[in-house]
């Protein structure tokens, strides 16, 4: 069987990836528009000396390279900062602009966020027409009111720029916006904003906004335990403000986090029931139509009640081709299908291919569609109930075996024991579902609500406590797996030839498996090799406080005002993933101005500064500049670190100390690190200022 919409499909990958990757010309885009369709022109030639097949060659040829300017071409429409009146063409300041929240807002705990859609904006010339989206916050305790989807509000002053990572390793979160075309954030005080009044630009959005609340209210009046509702809460109608940290957790380790977000598991799960509840009832239907269109209903439902979540609408549209499909007794080839779902995806939103929601769903669909029936009817079982089990466990087995690379290529951990919790897990989120479903629909009658809503909770109880038995098993997640992306390309490539090989039983293929195996242990050999003699000195970005690590191959010595016991968050958020990217395992921790440390003994400490001097290279950290106390350093030291805005003006430096380099650390101000740069940068001083330009990088 061939699949015509799956070669489409990835010329339009390679278009949208072409543009965002590299940056081409115009002309050689319409150098290749025009030579595909010359050559799809062409197919409809008919000449006597030339065979069918060739024409058809040249017309598909013609076709995939058509697809191909389609994918950049649609990627280059979407891109907003080629709009002449985007907020990224704006080169005067921005005073006020007027936006409409054009998304659900999300309550955090201690402020909200909104998507703001600019419409005008004003500067030094006056109003004029902005587009563009701003992230903003504000706080809860100071706001009049929770926002609401459809507001106008006029905000004065300008948003700023979202940030790149400023730690190694970090979570590239511009990148994860600019996906989204965001590319400004706002901390809105209660005096910048005023509320000009209300409107609906999408009336299905506000509706899905609406059915999503609706939802929420009668979850929250049946489920009196607020751990169990943050689950329900997340698991069915994609909110996860109500989920606590611990428990965030548990799921993570088990290998279960993909059920807290609603996706296309959620969705498939339904459309099974759907599925076996139409075979029941289609023979007797007189309308061959009626029970796909129920189908229908039901599914685009659900996608209403969670909001129309970007992961629902995907598995939405590609379960609607299914049905359809089927109605018209057309072939229902799965590849066709996700292909075809994933066409009309990435037309009308060409950045989700992006997205890592859309990659793992697509790829575990694919893989267990592709993949499961052979590995399922390898091994039977006489027992009912163990023929079962072995079902579920072996979609667990595909599905981790086809998105294990990717997982660990975004989230840099492994679950051990996914099998024992992942068929437990599907089960149970099975029942939580159409439990989830069946307490909405009645939750207008007495007693039944109260009923779904006890057994709701219950489910939910039993679904913790299998995870939490998981997560608490020795070594239940392996953590700090990092993947290049030529690796992740390589680890795909192996498994892929691993599976031909083990089919076909082939020689090319287990010769193809060979040798990317060996060079993805080539590539791994050269990564152990090199973080087994790094030596780097890094001033790490954290916020009011200072971070100095020393590292020397998996070992790091970190000088830190921090305390990662009682503030693990801020260890976790800015400096884990560094750690983890260079395979460090163990961490001496040394309070740099705390003398209870015994870890390390500083050469010199004083109230006004503290020199270390730790793998040969001294480090001096400034405390304190006073005019009434003069200190003065004989030795050159290697680097001197400016912190808690000890530094007020460069004349205070004079006679004190000569450095290599001068680094002021992300305890500063950045209000005060911005104004000695500047002084800086006239006294032709070399600076280096975290804050500003991200962690400082030292390598040997």
């Amino acid at each position: 069987m061939t699949y015509p919409v799956v070669r489409f499909v990835l010329a339009l990958l390679t278009g949208i990836v072409a543009y965002e990757t590299i940056p081409l010309p115009k002309w050689p885009i319409y150098l290749i528009g025009s030579i595909g369709l010359f050559a799809f022109l062409q197919g409809f030639i008919h000449l006597n000396n030339r065979a069918v097949t060739t024409r058809k060659l040249i017309q598909e040829s013609g076709a995939i390279m058509l697809f191909f300017i389609v994918g950049w071409y649609t990627t280059w429409q979407h891109d907003e900062r080629n709009f002449p009146h985007h907020l990224t063409q704006i080169t005067d300041t921005l005073q006020a602009y007027e936006a409409v929240i054009t998304e659900q807002p999300e309550a955090r705990a201690n402020s909200y966020r909104v998507i703001l859609a600019l419409h005008r904006g004003k500067t030094s010339r006056g109003w004029q027409p902005v587009s563009g989206k701003v992230i903003a916050y504000f706080d809860k305790a100071a706001a009049a009111g929770e926002p609401v989807y459809g507001q106008r509000w006029l905000v004065f002053g300008a948003p700023s720029s979202v940030e790149p990572p400023k730690n190694p390793g970090a979570l590239d979160y511009q990148r994860y916006l600019r996906h989204q075309q965001i590319y400004y954030q706002q901390f809105i005080r209660p005096h910048q904003r005023l509320l000009l009044g209300t409107e609906t630009e999408n009336p299905v959005k506000a509706l899905a906004i609406r059915l999503n609340q609706w939802a929420d209210s009668v979850f929250a009046r049946q489920i009196s335990s607020r751990t169990e509702y943050g689950i329900v809460k997340a698991m069915l109608l994609g909110a996860t403000d109500a989920l606590d940290t611990d428990t965030y957790k548990d799921y993570a380790t088990a290998g279960a986090i993909h059920i807290l977000s609603v996706s296309g598991l959620h969705v498939s799960i339904l459309f099974l029931a759907l599925t076996w509840i139409v075979g029941l009832f289609k023979r007797k239907a007189r309308y061959p139509w009626l029970w796909p269109a129920i189908q229908l209903c039901i599914l685009w439902f659900y996608a209403l009640m969670t909001g129309l979540e970007p992961a629902v609408l995907r598995s939405a549209g590609m379960f609607t081709v299914l049905i359809v499909t089927k109605a018209m007794d057309r072939p229902q080839a799965l590849a066709n299908s996700l292909a075809v779902s994933a066409l009309f995806v990435l037309f009308f939103s060409p950045y989700t291919l992006f997205s890592a929601g859309f990659q793992l769903s697509y790829l575990a669909v694919a893989g267990i569609g592709a993949w499961h029936p052979g590995l399922y009817q390898s091994i039977t079982f006489n027992n009912t109930w163990a023929n079962r089990l072995w079902e579920v466990s072996s979609v667990a087995l595909v599905a981790q075996l086809i998105t294990f690379p990717l997982a660990i290529y975004y989230f840099h951990q492994f679950p051990t024991y996914f099998l024992l919790a992942n068929p437990v897990v599907l089960v149970l989120s099975n029942l939580l579902l159409y439990t989830g479903l069946a307490a909405l629909l009645l939750s207008w009658i007495p007693f039944i609500n109260t009923l779904a809503g006890f057994l709701l909770q219950k489910i939910v109880w039993l679904m913790n406590g299998s995870v939490r038995l998981v997560g608490q098993l020795p070594d239940a997640a392996i953590e700090n797996l990092w993947l290049s992306t030529e690796e992740l390309i390589l680890l795909y490539g192996l498994i892929f030839a691993a599976v031909w090989a083990i089919t076909s039983r082939k020689v090319m293929a287990l010769g193809l498996a060979a040798c990317l195996s060996f060079w993805l242990s080539g590539s791994l050999l050269i990564d152990l090799y090199q973080q087994d003699r790094q030596q780097r000195l890094t001033v790490h970005y954290l916020p009011h406080n200072t971070a100095i690590s020393l590292v020397n191959g998996h070992t790091a010595t970190l000088l830190t005002d921090l305390d990662a016991a009682k503030d693990p968050k801020a260890f976790d958020f800015h400096l884990k993933n560094t750690f983890g990217q260079w395979a460090v395992d163990r961490i001496a921790l040394i309070n740099p101005v705390d003398d209870s440390t015994r870890t390390a003994t500083p050469i010199l400490r004083t109230d006004a500064y503290t020199l270390w001097v730790v793998h040969g290279k001294r480090i001096l950290l400034i405390n304190k500049l006073s005019h009434t106390t003069f200190w003065r350093l004989p030795a050159v030291v290697d680097y001197a670190v400016i912190r808690k805005n000890a530094l007020r003006n460069w004349q205070q430096l004079d006679g004190r100390v000569v450095a290599r380099q001068v680094i002021l650390d992300s305890s500063n101000s950045p209000r005060l690190t911005a104004r000695l740069l500047a002084e800086a940068s006239a006294l032709t001083i070399s600076c280096y200022a975290v804050n500003q330009e991200g962690a400082y990088l030292a390598e040997k």
